[in-house]
């Protein structure tokens, strides 16, 4: 009786997931607009000021990663939940985020 209850548990976690999946894409889809404006205006800020504007830039990485994190659970590479259910993507450099 065990071995029948065991399978369904996974059938309504994988249930939920697909739901999760479904649910993510409308963030996904709202972030890669945001993306392209982003580097639309940061291409005109850097032919204005000779020089790409650092929060944008810190901005697009992290939103970047985020659009990383949304492909990642898609895929089923990770069973970690994208933001909201985790925190925001740092826009760090990667090589400052280990300090």
């Amino acid at each position: 009786m065990e071995e029948s209850s065991a399978p369904t548990v996974e059938k309504r976690n994988i249930w939920a997931r697909g739901i999760l999946m479904m649910l993510i894409v409308i963030p996904y889809y709202l972030a890669s607009t945001v993306l392209f404006f982003l580097g639309a205006i940061q291409f005109i800020l850097t032919l204005i000021n000779d020089a790409p504007n650092h929060r944008l830039q810190a901005f697009g990485r992290s939103l970047g990663r985020y659009l990383g994190q949304i492909a990642d659970f898609g895929s089923f590479a990770t069973e970690a939940l994208p933001f909201p259910f985790t925190d925001w993507p740092s826009g760090r450099p990667e090589s400052s985020q280990d300090q």
